[in-house]
């Protein structure tokens, strides 16, 4: 990816992030971004609680990638490194 654009959908994606991180923080979590692939893939850690719960799954699909993909349409898919 050229660099401008890159950094763009990084930003993006952040943001995304940081709409989402106070609904995580209630329930002792966190999310943190990793790196967005060359392909659209976003790579996340969940932090704290996030990264033990039984709905991890959930938080990722409905939580995390609906609302970067609100804002990123682009961004193919979301894997948290540390959640099965």
């Amino acid at each position: 990816m050229e660099t401008d654009i890159k950094q763009d959908l990084l930003s993006r994606v952040e943001q995304a992030l940081e709409n989402i991180r106070p609904y995580l923080l209630t329930d002792g979590g966190d999310v943190k971004l990793i790196e967005i692939d060359d392909d659209h893939i976003v790579q996340v850690e969940l932090l704290g609680a996030c990264g033990s719960c039984p709905m991890s799954p959930m938080t990722m699909k409905a939580g995390i990638e609906e609302a970067v993909k609100r804002v990123a349409p682009e961004i193919k898919g979301i894997n948290a490194i540390n959640v099965e």
